[in-house]
This record gives structure tokens, C-alpha cells and sequence, in this order.
């Protein structure tokens, strides 16, 4: 069903694209429920995230945890060459009437906005709710023009907000090639970074340590062993290994971090639990920290195509350097023993820089409509990217980490 956003049905005006010749028709479809799955992975790339994949947006929507009710209305766009059924791009799209789990924060535009006369809300986002992960938001199938496909999407977002009469449109933590295209359209680029781990041929967690600079390898093997003292087992278990009944334990987890911080919200449902377990064991991978058979700690992570995500953590008992061993030295263990290359334990930053994570650049690109709010938005972006590349290449040198010894070429 083709919808105008917050309007009625509209299956009889579907807009109908023209590019290169050839006529494509994009619908606005509410909910990825009534988007054909099949379709919808076929679209995705083999090193694609598990967060663009069908069962996981349909756990967020059906689970109540990214719905109308939470303030993200799902409005998915999709495009077929016209008079055909197949979908050949998409996008995953919400309707947001805040700006509350997307890890790249506008409050001080809508402020603006709101003191100037601009309604900034609803606005349109491209993302994953409540993941801060860098990967395609444009989806195309294999064997299409992804260039093509990828201008139109950007198009018909464009289309979309001025039509609507909404103020802008986000599309947050895309592909690099993504966003030259969206530039193109009109979007404006925001830089951001976020710290990551990279396997750099480690063969153990001893190699990992002996490239780390000898204060923080000294702090790596404290911590540890502090943990160990305790008596505290820490274990990372994989798909099938995960039994039914830590599901609910593990949404416990999730919801001591949210209940200590004042500044928590809780954003995923007991449902969402429920639907993982049932359909999404295959990339779920859990650390549980356990004092004799008691889970006492433990983090939510993914997995998929030689990336470990890390996403949730929380503890019901304070242990000292606990957080560290769950959240960070046992990810790189588990990447380390199973050939993965790269760890992102999430948003934040100086903990896991002090122990060999390093920056890397996020983007996002922004279509803001009213020109009134566009030139000053433009103006702090490039202000900000200059910032953000000033600190990264900071975060490079002073990297926790030693520089690889040469190779047997480069010493000849």
C-alpha cells in the first residue's frame, strides 16, 4: 500500500520515477511487515549488518520498541521498475515526532528551529533505530545500477519531505558512497567518529597485548586478573549455544544500565527479547559474567560477517574492572579466537580508547527544507567537520597502540 505520510491510502497514486530513460515507481510502504522478506534480504550485500536484515527491523516494529507509540512510525520506502513486482531498492524509513535514539543529535537545530518559527517536527529519518552502526541505508538488489537506484532513493526522500511539507530528512550513519550520492540530491554531510578495535593479525590476546604501549598493557593484565580474583567466570556464548531461558535475564541486563542512569531510557521491549530469541539466534552473541552459576553481568553483542557489534550491558552486583572484561576485553578475545577484523563496542569513547580502540569517521547526511534554517545548519557542519578530522587525526597519534614492527620487505 502506497501511503503520504500521516495521510490516508493512496494505492492508486504511487509516485513514478523517470531516470535514464527508464520509469521506476516507488511506494511508501507502513511497516516491514508488509514488505515481502525475501525481497527485502535479497537486497542486502553479504557484509551488510544484521541490523538491515528483515527479522531484525520486524522485532523492533512488532515488538511495540520502534512503533507510531514510541514516536517512530515506520515508513518504509521501496522501488520496483514499474509494472513489475520485484523490489529492486529500499530504504528503511521512520516518521519521528523527537529526536531520542539515534546517536546523532539534532536538539540543537530543532531548538533553533522552534525559536525562529520552524516546525522541526515530524521529521524524516533513515536508520536503525537505536544503532549507532555505520553501514548501506540505501539498499539495492544485486545485478541492478546502484548508482541509479541510489539517486532515485535520494529523490524520492527529497520528494517526499517537500511534498509533506515536513522540515528535513536524516540519514544516519551511511556508506560512504552513500553520501556522495545523497550530496548531490542536496543533502548536507555530518561527520562524526566513534572508537573501534582492529585485528591486526592477532593470533592471541597476548598479541593484542604486546602491541599495546607497556602502561596500558600493564592495566590490561591488572584488570583481568582482578575479575579473575573474584571468582567471577566471563564467558561468550554464539548463536545456538544461547539458551532459551536467558532471554529474559538478559532484558534484565539490558534494563540495570537504563534504571542506574538518570539520563536512561528504556527504548527495546521484553517482546524484542522474545522476538530475537525466536528468529534472530543466528548472529546474537552474549557475555556473561557469572559468580559460581549466577549471572551477575553480561553484555548483548552481534555478529556477522567478521564484525562483532557490541550494543548492551548492564551488571546486578558491582565488581571492580568488571565493566572493562565484559564489555571490551572479552569482544576481543572472542574476535581474536574467531578471525574477526573489527570490533564496534558502540558510542562513547575514552574508556575504550585507553585500551587500543581507535577512532574512526561516521557520517550522516541531512536534507534540511527551509532555506531560513538550512544556511546555518550548513555553516555549523562545516565547522564541525573540520573539528571531527582534527580530532581523529589526534586520536591516531596518540593511539594506544604501538606501530606494527616492520616486515621482513619493508626491513630488506
Amino acid at each position: 500500500m502506497c501511503r503520504v505520510l500521516g495521510g490516508d491510502p493512496a494505492s492508486s497514486r504511487e509516485t513514478r520515477l523517470n531516470d535514464a530513460g527508464q520509469q521506476y515507481e516507488a511506494q511508501i510502504i507502513e511497516g516491514i511487515e508488509k514488505v515481502p522478506r525475501d525481497d527485502w534480504d535479497a537486497m542486502l550485500a553479504p557484509d551488510d549488518s544484521p541490523f538491515v536484515e528483515w527479522d531484525w527491523l520486524r522485532a523492533m516494529e512488532k515488538s511495540g520498541s520502534a512503533a507510531r507509540d514510541t514516536g517512530w512510525a515506520p515508513f518504509h520506502i521501496v522501488i520496483r521498475s514499474q509494472g513489475a513486482r520485484k523490489i529492486i531498492a529500499a530504504c528503511p524509513l521512520y516518521l519521528k515526532s523527537h529526536s531520542m535514539g539515534e546517536f546523532v543529535f539534532d536538539h540543537g537545530w530543532a531548538d533553533a528551529a522552534e525559536r525562529v518559527g520552524i516546525r522541526y517536527y515530524p521529521k524524516v529519518v533513515v536508520a536503525v533505530p537505536f544503532t549507532p552502526h555505520t553501514g548501506r541505508r540505501l539498499l539495492t538488489a544485486p545485478g541492478t545500477d546502484r548508482l541509479t537506484l541510489c539517486a532515485i532513493l535520494a529523490n524520492a526522500l527529497v520528494k517526499l519531505c517537500d511534498d509533506n511539507k515536513l522540515s528535513s530528512v536524516h540519514v544516519n550513519f551511511c556508506a560512504e558512497d552513500e553520501a556522495g550520492l545523497l550530496a548531490r540530491a542536496g543533502f548536507l554531510e555530518r561527520h562524526g567518529y566513534q572508537y573501534h578495535w582492529q585485528n591486526a593479525g592477532f593470533a592471541t590476546f597476548d598479541d593484542y597485548l604486546g602491541r599495546l604501549k607497556h602502561k596500558r598493557r600493564t592495566a590490561v593484565r591488572h584488570e583481568r586478573s582482578q575479575v579473575r580474583e573474584a571468582g567471577i567466570e566471563v564467558r561468550v556464548l554464539a548463536g545456538e549455544e544461547i539458551a532459551d531461558a536467558m532471554f529474559p535475564t538478559m532484558f534484565k541486563v539490558y534494563l540495570a544500565t537504563i534504571e542506574k542512569l538518570y539520563w536512561g531510557r528504556q527504548y527495546l521491549t521484553q517482546e524484542f527479547f522474545t522476538l530475537l530469541r525466536r528468529y534472530f539466534k543466528r548472529h546474537l552473541r552474549f557475555v556473561t559474567a557469572r559468580d559460581r552459576r549466577e549471572i551477575i553481568a553480561g553484555a548483548i553483542c552481534l555478529e556477522k560477517a567478521g564484525v562483532l557489534y557490541g550494543r548492551y550491558w548492564g551488571c546486578f552486583r558491582e565488581v571492580r574492572f568488571l565493566h572493562f572484561e565484559v564489555c571490551y576485553y572479552a569482544g576481543i578475545e572472542h574476535a581474536i579466537a574467531h578471525g574477526l577484523k573489527r570490533f564496534e563496542p558502540g558510542a562513547g569513547g575514552e574508556y575504550k580508547w585507553l585500551r587500543g580502540f581507535d577512532p574512526a569517521l561516521t557520517r550522516s547526511m541531512h536534507y534540511v527544507s527551509h532555506p531560513g534554517l538550512r544556511k546555518p545548519v550548513g555553516d555549523f557542519l562545516r565547522r564541525e567537520r573540520h573539528e571531527v578530522a582534527r580530532w581523529i587525526a589526534a586520536g591516531g597519534e596518540r593511539s594506544q597502540l604501538k606501530p606494527p614492527p616492520p616486515s621482513d620487505e619493508e626491513q630488506q
